[in-house]
């Protein structure tokens, strides 16, 4: 089984692909790893990348084949990536939400930005949480221009976990609880 895995910053994407491979055995790739490389390779932060991704579609249209094809060569993997729904429909459809406020103070606590070449330098909580924004409507206009896509909308998705007030363990839970659903109907 394939598990893709969408979500807002700071929803614990991280967290859920690391605990899904960790118990279930999978490899796990990060698509958003993948653009972070991309921009670091160019000297600019992600941020940039998607300014340049309004204009052209390379930024997006490289990982996307790429996780389009592993989805058709590979099986029993775990994923993360905005798109990786639309790329591998066939998969167990994942999408984390949670409030803005507390995702910006995940993000700004956690203390990775600056410290990754593709980050920016945060200097708070507001700040952080005003560049997510951006990136997260930046990125769905881009989908929205190359794929047609929304990336936000519920419906395209098996399951939606808001986790702004529950444990990473309760996240997990309830992602296997919807791999068992799907593999009995099956």
């Amino acid at each position: 089984m394939i598990i893709t895995l969408a979500g807002l910053p700071g929803s614990g994407k991280t967290t859920q692909v690391k605990l899904l491979s960790e118990k279930l055995g999978f490899p796990w790739y990060s698509i958003g790893d993948m653009r972070g490389k991309m921009a670091q390779e160019r000297g600019i932060t992600i941020d940039e990348l998607n300014k340049i991704g309004l204009k052209e579609a390379f930024t997006d249209k490289d990982v996307d084949e790429y996780q389009q094809k592993l989805g058709i060569r590979e099986d029993n993997f775990v994923i993360d990536g905005w798109l990786s729904w639309h790329f591998i429909p066939h998969s167990l459809k994942i999408f984390l939400t949670v409030d803005p406020e507390i995702a910006a103070e995940r993000i700004y606590k956690e203390g990775r930005h600056g410290v990754h070449a593709d980050e920016p330098e945060y200097h708070s909580v507001q700040e952080t949480k005003e560049i997510l924004a951006e990136r997260v409507e930046n990125s769905r206009a881009r989908y929205q221009k190359y794929y047609q896509v929304d990336f936000l909308n519920p419906e395209n998705f098996d399951l939606v976990i808001n986790t702004t007030n529950i444990s990473p363990e309760e996240v997990f839970a309830k992602i296997m609880e919807a791999k068992k659903i799907k593999e009995t109907a099956l």
